[in-house]
């Protein structure tokens, strides 16, 4: 799990316009999703923005770990017993999962969900758990223990009791399906944000950039930046509130799913990629990984941007991005 930074739009009155942007706030999949389609009417945009919620709802049955019905969790259920078959799609989307997981050396990785919760970020920790505790808690964990059959279109966890989840991923790529419908049924510009995963495509009724104010994790009431997104995606991932401190060192809740421990150094990570999808799973990589190693890996990669801010404030980005600072 990670706590989203909330990142605000910023955009102009449409009233004087033929088109209006017109917008939804509700909740899908557990989280608050904020629904902007740009029509000529209010019927019109109602009917887009429903086909919207459709295929989110669509994605949750698909990838949720909590419906005992869906693939997902039947694939958890025979772990170590036998391999499951599903549909193409969901079968895609563990396959890049694991692509996404070798690129991050294995700082992103959906089989975190066999993780044990050993780590309490509610308050009521009041010590570190022991090395050996750390240790068995990541003993179930690891992406290479998926086993995929591309011709048979099954998936078959290799250990009993390992799970898989997208808690990671599953909301931007919701967002991605739903930006795709709606492009498919003639929205020309809209934005979709889902607790956080940004996403949008086309341009203000006034043909200006749909634009992201960037909230300042360490005072949520102050904007430090502001940058346009046009036909991409914005992620914006951050510990300043679920954290737990010993020893005068301050351990986030995004856990390395390889060590089992929680990272450090830094509380905000945004990503700025073509889709959702990726710019999830990076965000949290970025943080498990570290600055340094984390904007090394960001600057390899084509049409990949990212900010990120220390403990200590400070802001680092990468190579080709360009900043607003308010």
């Amino acid at each position: 799990m990670r706590l989203i930074i909330t990142l605000i739009v910023i955009s102009l009155s449409f009233t004087s316009q033929a088109q209006q942007a017109h917008k939804r706030t509700l909740k899908l999949m557990g989280s608050r999703f904020d629904i902007t389609v740009v029509a000529e009417d209010y019927i019109t945009a109602k009917n887009y923005i429903e086909s919207g919620i459709e295929e989110i709802d669509r994605i949750e049955k698909l990838i949720s770990s909590w419906d005992e019905n869906s693939q997902t969790s039947e694939i958890n259920k025979y772990a170590g017993i036998k391999p499951v078959k599903v549909e193409a799609e969901l079968f895609n989307l563990i396959e890049r999962a694991m692509m996404i997981s070798k690129l991050t050396d294995g700082a992103f990785d959906i089989t975190y969900a066999s993780m044990d919760k050993i780590w309490k970020f509610d308050g009521s920790m009041r010590k570190m758990p022991s090395e050996e505790d750390i240790r068995a808690s990541v003993t179930k964990v690891g992406y290479n223990n998926i086993l995929l059959d591309k011709e048979n279109l099954t998936v078959f966890l290799k250990i009993k009791g390992m799970k898989i989840g997208f808690g990671a991923i599953g909301k931007g790529y919701a967002a991605d399906m739903a930006k795709k419908l709606l492009l498919a049924k003639g929205v020309t510009s809209g934005i979709i944000n889902a607790s956080g995963d940004m996403n949008s495509w086309g341009k203000q009724v006034d043909g200006n950039e749909w634009k992201v104010a960037i909230t300042n994790p360490l005072n949520k009431n102050k904007v430090f930046a502001l940058l346009p997104i046009s036909n991409g995606a914005v992620v914006t991932s951050g510990d300043y509130e679920k954290y737990v401190e010993f020893n005068g060192k301050r351990y986030s809740h995004i856990i390395d799913p390889r060590t089992g421990y929680p990272s450090t150094g830094i509380i905000s990570v945004t990503v700025f990629a073509p889709k959702a999808e990726l710019a999830d799973a990076l965000a949290t990589s970025v943080f498990v990984m570290g600055k340094e190693a984390g904007l090394d890996r960001i600057n390899q990669l084509p049409n990949i941007e990212c900010i990120i801010i220390d403990d200590k404030g400070n802001i680092s980005k990468s190579n080709n991005i360009a900043i607003d600072k308010l």
